[in-house]
Order: structure tokens, then C-alpha cells, then sequence
């Protein structure tokens, strides 16, 4: 089923697109894990929003990470070598990594691409879901996101916590993830 809101999220690690591993912990006043792919039309119509996010978020110590969990046999896209195509070619304002065997995404609930979780300073889930209401309209800025960070910076549960995560199907290797679409 996944953590909860206010649950207490458990760190890991992930190989990180580019070499190396990243361990995601909780040392910073916020972390955001961004489930995400190469190919799905939603993840891509929110890539660049996110990325500005990051780029907006970091300086006030806020972690990043991406993450691509669809079965790279089945489509290869989604490979390790595909992923780090794109980190080459600067796509990535952070981390890039794969969940190859889909553990640590089944654990956190990712269903969908892209799927948002926002985590502050204790490792307490604030936040799960959109990036904001419209995959179409640029101008929403990755609202939802943005107002999560500011309330969990500022001390504030947020006062959005959940939202419905829309955007492709995790292309797991063994189907068992309810339909996020039900």
C-alpha cells in the first residue's frame, strides 16, 4: 500500500544514473522523491516543471531525487543506459536513479509517472502526490509541490496532503500494484 501521510519513511539506496549510488535520507529540512520515467507523456509535460522546482528548492537545502522504477527488459527506454542518455544531455536538475527490482517503489506506493512524496526533517511523509492539477498547463508551476515545500520549510503541515497522482502506470515485472486509476 505504501507510507502513509505522517508516516515514518525508512532511507535507501539506488544506483544513480551516471555511477555510483545515492542513499536517501533524511538530513535535510526536506527531501522530494519524484517517481518518473523516459517515455510516459505526463512525466514528460511535467519534466521541465519539476526541474525548475529543483532548481528554485535547493538552495533553501532541499534533496532531490528521480526515480525510474519500469521494468527496463520490457521497456528498454527506460534502461540504465537510456537514463543516463539523458543525464549527459543536462535533462536532470538532480539525481537520476533506477529501481530496477521495484522494492523501494511498492514500499513508498509509487503507482504512477510522475508520482510526487515530499518528506521533512524527521523522514515523515507531508506529502504524495500531482505536481500540481494540470499535466497540460505550464503555467500551474508544479503548485502542489511548491506549496508542500513551503508549509514543511516553514514548520507548517501542509495544508494540501494528498493529491491523485496522474500519469502512466509503473510498468512493473510482476503486476501486483492496485490500479491507480480505481
Amino acid at each position: 500500500m505504501g507510507y502513509a501521510i505522517d508516516e515514518i519513511t525508512e532511507p535507501f539506496t539506488l544506483p544513480r544514473a551516471g555511477g555510483g549510488e545515492v542513499t536517501i535520507d533524511w538530513g535535510a529540512p526536506a527531501t522530494v522523491l519524484v517517481w518518473t520515467c523516459n517515455h510516459c507523456p505526463y512525466a514528460l509535460a511535467w519534466h521541465d516543471r519539476i526541474q525548475r522546482v529543483i532548481e528554485d528548492y535547493r538552495p533553501r537545502g532541499v534533496v532531490f531525487a528521480q526515480i525510474n522504477a519500469n521494468d527496463p527488459d520490457r521497456f528498454p527506454v527506460d534502461s540504465m543506459a537510456a537514463m543516463e542518455g539523458r543525464v549527459a544531455n543536462g535533462e536532470f536538475a538532480s539525481d537520476y536513479l533506477q529501481d530496477a527490482h521495484q522494492s523501494h517503489s511498492k514500499r513508498w506506493g509509487a503507482r504512477v509517472t510522475p508520482d510526487v512524496f515530499v518528506v521533512d526533517g524527521e523522514g515523515r511523509l507531508r506529502y504524495h502526490g500531482a505536481p500540481d492539477g494540470d499535466h497540460t498547463d505550464p503555467d500551474q508551476n508544479a503548485r502542489y509541490l511548491r506549496e508542500a515545500l513551503d508549509d514543511v520549510l516553514a514548520g507548517r503541515t501542509p495544508l494540501r496532503q494528498k493529491t491523485p497522482a496522474v500519469g502512466c502506470r509503473i510498468k512493473w515485472i510482476v503486476d501486483d500494484q492496485p490500479d491507480p486509476h480505481e
